[in-house]
């Protein structure tokens, strides 16, 4: 791997990587936070997917994890949300393409031979993070907006491969709103059977949550009619399922957003990861 950049912060290491991806037949970039109790040991491990248009700089610069991080001893992951390149299929459209993966193995060209986001994050990225010094083995999943879906969808998916889970501000049923029937369509085809297994509003009434869920979602979010969270709700109401989903009043969908309850979010992770 190549180191792109590194910061102190909090008393801990901010990294930027590059590698040659197989999952996506691309180089790909990714950031690690390392508190300063890495130092002495291996700690548990936070994943944040971004949304879209996003990198992983986004939540990197403006989430304001790192000192919550630091306070808590957990590390931070921030993937990427697309394969990018010259090479890589995108779409002039901001939601379709280069910044939109919506964390899916893409089964239709052209996005097929690079969009295979699912697989890079929950294995390929997985392992690579595992291999790096001061990392424990115990792994939360959180997310805002488009990665509020991949978090929800592939922790539900891979209760063995993540120990917490949390969201803001999710796309929660992907198959019923514009947001997710269009990309859904484009990367796995017309075939609206397959599209189910990301969507977490049909997961939440098929298999559930092992454990208790956070999910924060403004109440002032000028996308409310796309991202649903009525439906995760009443999903997670029948199923009887552990868990906060709370509206926060007064707050959208920016940064500022996730920046006002990244405390709370990462210290809930922190009491079930310990």
């Amino acid at each position: 791997m190549e180191v792109l950049a590194e910061n102190r912060s909090f008393d801990g290491r901010q990294t930027v990587y590059r590698h040659a991806s197989e999952a996506c037949g691309c180089d790909m970039t990714f950031a690690v936070y390392l508190p300063p109790q890495a130092e002495h040991g291996p700690v548990p491990v936070l994943w944040y997917l971004s949304g879209l248009t996003c990198t992983h700089e986004n939540a990197m610069t403006k989430g304001g994890f790192q000192e919550h991080a630091a306070l808590h001893g957990l590390a931070l992951v921030f993937p990427d949300t697309s394969p990018r390149g010259p090479e890589v299929a995108d779409d002039d459209a901001y939601d379709l393409g280069q910044g939109a993966g919506f964390y899916v193995n893409a089964k239709r060209d052209p996005w097929k031979p690079h969009y295979r986001m699912y697989d890079y994050v929950t294995q390929e990225l997985r392992e690579i993070v595992a291999g790096m010094g001061g990392i424990g083995a115990r792994h939360g999943i959180t997310g805002h907006s488009m990665g509020g879906h991949g978090a929800l969808t592939l922790a539900m998916r891979n209760p063995h491969l993540y120990d917490s889970l949390s969201a803001f501000s999710p796309i929660s049923h992907p198959t019923r709103s514009d947001w997710g029937r269009k990309q859904l369509s484009a990367y796995l085809g017309d075939d609206e059977g397959c599209w189910a297994a990301h969507d977490s509003t049909l997961l939440m009434e098929e298999r559930g949550w092992k454990e208790d869920i956070l999910v924060d979602q403004g109440a002032s979010d000028q996308f409310l009619e796309l991202l649903q969270p009525e439906a995760l709700a009443e999903a997670m109401t029948r199923r009887r399922q552990p868990g906060v989903l709370r509206m926060q009043p007064g707050y959208d969908h920016s940064y500022f957003f996730v920046n006002s309850f990244a405390g709370d979010h990462v210290a809930w992770h922190a009491a079930r990861l310990a």
